[in-house]
């Protein structure tokens, strides 16, 4: 959930994007000037002495094309005085006399692209900007290449600007470390200590990136073992050496004077975490808007492709492809990308039915008999035409919006249906009560949808969570059993090894009153979404929303037959960890019995740290044991201090929550979910920012992650 707005991470990223499409201009915003819909800074480029734009290029690399495109759109940099955004490594023309702002990460390769470009003569003057940090000898590095091509006089400004994560929602970032591959590399015994080392300074980076965006040091804490432990202890030093040698330091600006120097309950928590914590939410299935969209369409940086058959009744005739974009000025998709997908259905039935009065209010003023013929009619009264026309753009822009939702909403649908989502939904919400028998029998079902790896899914989630002892011969059984379903198996020997970890550490409970309700609700809900699958068909056909007619006609059989119902109130293992640091007084004990011995950080206080163990030390399981598992070292007391009872206790309003080896979009919502109950009835507002080293969907984890794993276990 964004804090005032503004105030929110992707706001702050926004405000320092616009602040570098400026040439690092300070943008003054007068007070009643609305903010752009996207972010803090007004839109706008700088303009010259004589009042003219300053017309620019921007060239990035894969990273920097990355943060710009999951909250900036085109028109919005065109509306910043860019003309042209190219990549570093593509092919380019000169463009004298042009200033160009180079987006880039500070390595080798980007550095002799910068020079080359300038020797060249393709732009000038040069503004360039890194990501984050450039160490010491690759700035000497680029300096006497500077010197020796002679390209000096071409630069104008050189910034470290601390951007390298990328924001997809207000309160979501991520560090797109897809490459790394950092859960397979955190958790293999092959990994070399200078991958591990790669990895975990790459991490340490984004997280002393996103603190310096947000503008406050965060208390750090995290649990004792493995990688969490090891990012943790090099932030502490990172932040800490920072604050010690740098004068005027990042953290001493006037962006947030209370938080950043005050008492550690005015600033934020960072919990770390390792993936191993809970592993169920990367392979769940989920029933709200943004889960279902990330795991049937496969949404990438805000963008999603949707594949529609050009004639349903013969297919042989291909496909068309649609991609949209997911901003924030999309009002639909901020309201409801948290909410349950039969909610989502019913609130685009009355944002139609809205439209359908607005514009019906506007015709009926004008005596027009649609909002086309308004273009075209001179002979309405010119008040009512004034009128009228000043409410168009935005009549079009809704109308925009609700086409593009009800063409996802009906991509999703054909999903759910194809692939039986709701029932496999439905099977995890109860997952501890099923039996072994009844797992198997789902995984032998030939009518359990058409996507073999949604059993494969339902499997690992019960065989991590279920209390029952699955024996040798169990376990054959089940594997035969997913083989002959089409499942490809090759991660399952990581998955049996790395139960005893996650057993250890997993804490879902359901609230058997929220389960009832929302039980005894759904049929109910059944009736009214199954009248409302017609109602919705009728309403398209009357609002002339851009669908597919084939769509409109199917979309009363495509509602009809799913399972509608609300999940239970149910909180992830990360949210009840986050609810034990961030609220001791209302955690549950089992809770708060797991972070009781959480390593605690404060990079401003005056204890020196420990040393650093070696990278393999951290590793996940240690070179001998088995994948995943906590390094046992009894009473082996590593960087940072156990927490006296006092900070363990301490509360705190903001909150951090970084998770390494890969986030789910469940838990993102989980955790804001959390964040809205926990703030009704008047009691003060929490906040929680949440992160991952990369956000993976569940084919994503199972691909790249768990079958690497298992194909090493020997």
């Amino acid at each position: 959930m964004a804090g005032a707005k503004g105030n929110s991470l992707r706001d702050r990223q926004i405000a320092s994007l616009k602040k570098i499409l400026n040439l690092n201009e300070n943008l003054e915003q007068k007070e009643d000037e609305d903010s752009h819909a996207n972010g803090l800074a007004p839109a706008g480029p700088i303009l010259t002495a004589n009042g003219e734009p300053i017309w620019k290029v921007l060239v990035f690399d894969d990273l920097g094309r990355d943060v710009i495109s999951s909250v900036l759109r085109v028109n919005d940099l065109r509306s910043m005085g860019v003309t042209m955004h190219m990549h570093i490594s593509g092919s380019r023309h000169a463009i004298p006399d042009v200033p160009a702002i180079y987006l880039v990460e500070p390595n080798a390769k980007n550095l002799e692209g910068i020079t080359s470009d300038l020797q060249k003569g393709l732009y000038s003057p040069a503004y360039i900007n890194f990501l984050s940090s450039i160490p010491r000898p690759l700035l000497e590095d680029f300096a006497s290449q500077t010197a020796a091509a002679g390209t000096a006089e071409h630069i104008a400004q050189l910034f470290d600007q601390y951007l390298n994560f990328i924001v997809a929602e207000p309160d979501l970032f991520s560090l797109g470390m897809q490459k790394e591959h950092t859960y397979w590399a955190l958790n293999s015994a092959k990994t070399k200590d200078e991958e591990l080392d790669h990895v975990v300074d790459r991490i340490v980076s984004g997280l002393f990136s996103v603190a310096v965006t947000m503008g406050v040091i965060p208390i750090i804490r995290c649990p004792k073992g493995a990688a969490a432990e090891m990012i943790a202890g090099k932030l502490d030093r990172k932040l800490r050496d920072h604050i010690l040698n740098s004068k005027d330091n990042l953290f001493s600006s006037n962006a947030r004077p209370a938080s950043s120097a005050g008492t550690p309950a005015s600033r934020p928590v960072l919990v770390i975490l390792d993936r191993n914590v809970d592993l169920n939410p990367m392979l769940s299935h989920s029933w709200t808007y943004q889960s279902l969209v990330h795991d049937v369409l496969n949404m990438k940086l805000n963008r999603i492709t949707i594949e529609t058959p050009i004639d349903e009744e013969n297919p042989a005739k291909g496909v068309t492809k649609k991609a949209y974009d997911l901003n924030s000025t999309d009002f639909f998709w901020e309201k409801n990308s948290g909410v349950p997908f039969p909610q989502v259905a019913e609130d685009i039935d009355a944002e139609l039915m809205r439209y359908k009065e607005d514009t019906q209010e506007i015709t009926k003023k004008t005596g027009a008999s649609s909002i086309e013929d308004l273009q075209n009619d001179t002979s309405a009264s010119a008040q009512h035409l004034k009128a009228a026309i000043t409410l168009l753009p935005e009549l079009r822009e809704r109308k925009a919006v609700l086409d593009m939702h009800m063409n996802i909403l009906a991509s999703i649908l054909r999903g759910i249906k194809d692939r039986q989502l709701d029932n496999y939904f439905q099977m995890e919400e109860n997952v501890m009560k099923h039996t072994k028998a009844q797992i198997l029998e789902v995984i032998k079902d030939n009518d359990k949808g058409q996507d073999p790896l949604d059993k494969l899914r339902l499997f690992v989630i019960w065989f991590l969570s279920t209390e029952q002892e699955v024996s040798r011969a169990d376990w054959t059984q089940f594997e035969e059993a997913l083989v002959a379903a089409g499942v490809e198996t090759t991660s399952l020997p990581y998955v049996r090894q790395v139960r005893a970890t996650t057993k250890m550490t997993q804490l879902t409970t359901i609230g058997p009153s929220q389960s009832a309700a929302a039980q005894s609700g759904s049929t109910d809900l059944l009736g009214r979404f199954s009248s409302l699958s017609s109602r919705l068909t009728d309403r398209l056909k009357e609002t002339g929303v851009g669908v597919p007619t084939n769509l409109a006609s199917n979309f009363d059989n495509l509602i009809g037959g799913i399972k509608n119902f609300l999940p239970a109130n149910r909180d992830l293992t990360i949210t009840k960890i986050v609810e034990s640091i961030m609220d001791p007084q209302a955690a549950s004990t089992s809770a708060i019995a797991k972070t009781e011995n959480y390593l605690y950080f404060d990079p401003r206080s005056a204890n020196a740290r420990g040393s650093m163990p070696p990278p393999s030390a951290m590793r996940a399981g240690g070179a001998g044991s088995a994948p995943g598992a906590l390094p046992g070292v009894p009473g082996g007391q590593g960087p940072g201090t156990g927490a006296s009872f006092g900070q363990r206790r301490q509360g705190f309003t903001e909150a951090v929550v970084f998770t390494v080896g890969g986030g789910s979009m469940d838990e993102y919502g989980n955790l804001q979910e959390w964040v809205q109950r926990t703030g009704e009835g008047g009691r003060p507002k929490k906040r929680v920012v949440y992160g991952s080293t990369e956000l993976l969907n569940a084919r994503e984890f199972i691909k790249e992650e768990l079958e690497r794993l298992g194909r090493e276990v020997p």
